[in-house]
């Protein structure tokens, strides 16, 4: 057992530990400092008669000289470690262990005394101290040669600054947290609970508190901290010029600030009229600041057409009040209309006897039972334009087609549930009967949120009622190919106005160019065929052969191989050329721009040009510089040196 226990294996300790006793700090040192001033005190307030500090001093100097504690000293650190101080003691040595187990059994007590140092480590190297640490310590020493002998003096509390004596942080906190999971009686009301992580100390001590009584005494035991602020790495600054900080309020807002405030009042201003009222709903829509309070405005039981443009603030409640407001609606549009539920929709049904026309956006909480009420009770309909309908599925459609014969424009946008069947049942109950045609006019299936229908289906949906037809959108399938275009448009389409093929990238430039060189269709007025990377110059040539004469909406975004002379034609050809989007077209620069606006020099005459042009957009067009022409009137958008502020 001895030879166990002399031994020189120690177990791991921590940096703190090593770097402490390499500059001369280790416990041993601390403990016999701390037994040296003990006794002083001690000496001081007894009196030389004490005999017991007497010895005790001396005890505490002859270890100190020695190098090695007494066994006084040893008890005191021991019973100092109980006490709570055993936080500046986290790494003893194995002597010292030895001693303390030595004096609780009483028997080797001797032997520890007169054990030789040899397996004892070697007394490290005192620190020396900086001259400002010197004068301190003697000007400490002179205040406790002046306070001798005088009890409870105020210098004695010099010593609390002593880094070796100080106490721990477990006395300042009333000992150490018991550990989670143990039983503990509640310092204030006394109850017993389960210590957790959040659990903090009763103030003033001793003891811990309960859940409850620290939040009764203002602290949230369970509050976060504050998650600190990150720095913004500093980077080039971007200023966009077409969004500006308004400052001050414009004076349509603090027009509709004012018609809110007095909208009991409104009446008094007499009639506003029709353009005005629609003035105001669109500035409102911009703000989104239509409520259920100031959209008494837009009501009055004698209108027969109602357009909210943003209901976004309007809670279901407000739809049914909308309806019992406007009664004889023939014509509705309601925008952003996400909180109409199937209890406003069915009021929708019973109390608007009247409406021909239809127009929803996002009316995502209508479920199927109620849209088939509706059409039932509304087989007069003529337009049922309907965007971002997810319940709205294949049986609601049969029943439109089959109750709604009349239809003349129908809307099915970004639906979820569309599929070549949607296409069949609409060919099958609205295309033309016998010598009859079809009297569909407007057609809008685009973005299909499932996948894109096929090119049997659609030309099979042209076939039926492509006659009629004025307005075609099918965006956004893309699995439509030269079939749809040769197939379906070139051969049942001959009174189309507008086009929208925007998406479609198994559309080649051959067909396209094919299709408008042999269209028996009058020259179309509007055509959206972005975002089809494929096509080339000689798609454009032919699209402003047969429709240059009438366009006056064109998108030919994305349309990157373009050439210089297809992009000259669009200003040769495009007389009527209102909005134009030439974005990401690589060969757009300044002196097509300028052929555009101002026309071509023919032999010194100004030829050609788009005189109607109001809009213009030129995004990622990065030969266009700062100095393209511009012309009053037109809205010029998407020049970098616009959009970027190069400091």
């Amino acid at each position: 057992m001895s030879r166990a226990r002399n031994n020189n294996v120690r177990g791991p300790t921590s940096a703190l530990t090593e770097f402490l006793r390499a500059s001369g700090i280790t416990p041993t040192t601390v403990a016999r400092r701390a037994a040296t001033q003990q006794g002083q005190q001690q000496q001081a307030a007894a009196g030389p008669s004490n005999d017991d500090s007497q010895q005790q001093q001396d005890q505490a100097v002859s270890s100190s000289v020695s190098g090695r504690p007494s066994r006084a000293a040893s008890r005191r650190g021991a019973s100092r470690r109980e006490s709570g101080y055993g936080s500046d003691n986290l790494d003893e040595d194995d002597e010292e262990n030895r001693e303390e187990e030595k004096d609780e059994n009483g028997a080797e007590e001797e032997e520890a005394v007169e054990e030789p140092e040899r397996n004892s480590p070697a007394p490290a190297k005192k620190r020396k101290l900086t001259k400002a640490a010197e004068a301190k310590l003697k000007a400490q020493e002179k205040k406790k040669a002046k306070g001798k002998g005088k009890k409870g003096s105020g210098d004695e509390y010099e010593d609390d600054d002593d880094p070796y004596t100080s106490l721990s942080k477990s006395m300042w906190s009333n000992g150490s947290k018991p550990p989670v999971g143990d039983f503990e009686n509640c310092a204030k009301c006394e109850k017993q609970f389960t210590v957790t992580k959040y659990t903090m100390a009763a103030n003033p001590g001793p003891g811990w508190l309960c859940h409850v009584c620290a939040k009764a005494s203002g602290k949230d035991p369970f509050k976060k901290p504050a998650a600190p602020r990150k720095r913004k790495a500093p980077g080039d600054k971007r200023e966009v010029v077409h969004f500006v900080e308004n400052r001050l309020p414009t004076l349509v807002n603090l027009c509709i600030k004012v018609v809110t405030q007095h909208i009991d009042d409104v009446e008094s201003l007499g009639d506003i009229g029709t353009l005005n009222v629609e003035a105001i709903a669109k500035a409102m829509a911009k703000n989104r600041s239509l409520t259920t309070e100031n959209a008494k405005l837009f009501y009055n039981t004698t209108n027969s057409k109602l357009v909210l443009y943003d209901a976004t603030n309007l809670p279901s409640s407000a739809f049914e009040s909308l309806v019992y407001l406007n009664p004889n609606l023939t014509s509705l549009r309601l925008d952003f209309c996400g909180q109409l539920d199937d209890p406003a929709f069915k009021v929708f049904t019973t109390s608007l006897p009247a409406l021909e026309r239809i127009e929803l956006l996002g009316p995502f909480l209508v479920r199927s039972p109620a849209w088939k009420d509706f059409i039932k009770a509304h087989p007069n309909l003529e337009g049922f334009l309907i965007t971002q309908s997810p319940r709205f599925d294949l049986d609601c459609l049969r029943e439109l087609v089959s109750h709604c014969t009349g239809l003349k424009e129908l809307r099915l946008k970004e639906f979820g549930k569309m599929s070549d069947a949607f296409l069949d049942e609409i060919a099958d109950n609205l295309g033309g009967q016998g010598d009859s045609e079809s009297i569909l006019e407007y057609l809008d299936i685009s973005s299909p949120g499932g996948e894109s229908c096929s090119d049997a289906a659609v030309v099979n949906l042209l076939s039926a009622i492509g006659g009629s037809l004025r307005y075609l959108d099918v965006s956004k399938h893309d699995l439509l190919t030269d079939e749809f275009l040769l197939g379906g448009l070139q051969q049942h389409t001959h009174s189309l106005e507008s086009l929208s093929i925007a998406h479609c990238p198994e559309i080649t430039s051959k067909a396209l160019a094919s299709l408008f060189n042999e269209w028996e269709n009058p020259p179309l007025v509007s055509l959206d065929a972005s975002r089809n990377p494929e096509l080339q110059t000689d798609a454009l040539e032919a699209i402003m052969k047969h429709s240059g004469s009438r366009l006056e909406n064109l998108n030919i975004n994305g349309w990157k191989d373009v050439e210089e002379n297809g992009l000259r034609d669009i200003g040769r050809k495009g007389k009527e050329m209102r909005k134009l989007d030439v974005g990401f077209c690589r060969n757009v620069d300044d002196f097509i721009i300028k052929a555009w606006l101002e026309g071509e020099d023919v032999k010194g005459r100004k030829k050609g040009g788009c005189t109607e042009l109001v809009e213009l957009k030129v995004w990622g067009c990065n030969r266009v510089t700062p100095n393209c022409p511009k012309k009053l009137g037109l809205a010029l958008h998407g020049v970098e040196s616009h959009i970027i502020k190069r400091t």
